[in-house]
């Protein structure tokens, strides 16, 4: 009687289950995941905003969507388990977007990731050069014999950060260079094992805001004739400035920029991808994204078509047409 009694309790439940829900349950979930980045950089909180604001719970988000925000070792390893099949969809540096759907630059002799498609362009993601106080280091000239953390294999800032080397006339060699994330390297940093890392992202980003006002930094001016250089060579770049302040006790200081894409595979369906892209532009999803993080107001429907490397989605480009934001 006892297992009848369980059997008729859960049933119960179901049936409760189903009649709440009505007609979504006899829809399978359809599960759309959202590669990002460390937990201590801006992918991740901004990756769990979106992720949120499509899942569709309740009267919000594509009906019968499940989304989450997964960590991961950033822009390469995003694109390859979209590649992969492991991942729907991934946020990854325009640079290495272009670089993966071209089969250039990283990917040079790995073949093209011809089917990577562009859902959005999301922000711009500064390229940060962080250095302890007392380090004396001034310019990117000035790493040379430096311990300086350049992130790890497969992220989008070892690529940058190599770049930026090579634009000082500077190798790994040149300094004794670290691998580590960015929340790893302030730690570090913090406690005088490292004398510089780069970390490529929105401003301000948690981990250097709180190394910040714990310890205290300096921000290292990527510009002068090298950097412009750099800027003719590579155009995938863009100066940009971190204002005075957005790091405590941190001046001006003027840096190069990339962009943060959203990107996933031409072969998610198009009414899927369209239905995401209308959602990440609704009126909920803009206050989700403008209260949740200091970089969500830079995420904008007209920014959204810019600095495109690589083509839209159709479904994305859909979306697009129909809000006049491209042609």
């Amino acid at each position: 009687m006892t297992i009848i009694r369980k059997f008729l309790a859960v049933a119960a439940v179901v049936g409760l289950a189903v009649s709440s829900v009505g007609f979504a349950v006899a829809q399978s979930p359809a599960f759309f995941r959202i590669g990002t980045g460390g937990t201590a950089g801006t992918y991740y909180p901004i990756g769990g905003l979106i992720a949120n604001a499509i899942s569709g719970a309740g009267d919000k988000g594509v009906q019968g969507l499940v989304s989450t925000a997964v960590a991961s070792n950033g822009s390469v390893a995003n694109i390859n388990a979209i590649q992969g099949g492991s991942m729907e969809s991934g946020f990854t540096q325009s640079d290495v977007a272009y670089w993966a759907h071209s089969g250039t630059g990283l990917y040079e002799g790995k073949g093209k990731v011809d089917d990577l498609r562009l859902i959005a362009t999301l922000y711009p993601e500064t390229i940060h050069l962080v250095a302890s106080k007392n380090s004396g280091i001034k310019s990117v000239a000035d790493l040379k014999g430096k311990r300086v953390s350049i992130d790890e294999p497969g992220s989008g800032t070892i690529v940058d950060a190599r770049i930026v080397l090579a634009a000082f006339g500077l190798t790994e060699k040149d300094i004794k260079a670290e691998h580590l994330k960015p929340g790893p390297a302030g730690e570090r940093l913090r406690d005088g094992g490292l004398d510089a890392y780069f970390f490529v992202g929105g401003y301000p980003t948690g981990a250097i805001s709180e190394l910040a006002t714990s310890s205290g930094i300096s921000l290292v001016p990527i510009t002068g004739r090298e950097a412009e250089k750099l800027l003719s060579e590579y155009t995938f770049f863009s100066k940009d400035t971190v204002p005075a302040n957005a790091y405590q006790g941190v001046a001006e200081t003027p840096t190069i920029s990339v962009a943060a894409q959203w990107v996933t595979s031409a072969k998610q369906p198009d009414d899927l991808v369209y239905n995401i892209t209308k959602v990440m532009w609704n009126e909920a999803t803009r206050k989700a994204l403008d209260a949740g993080h200091a970089k969500g107001k830079m995420i904008t429907l007209q920014n959204a078509v810019t600095g495109l490397g690589i083509p839209l989605h159709p479904g994305a480009e859909r979306f697009y047409k129909e809000a006049g934001v491209l042609k």
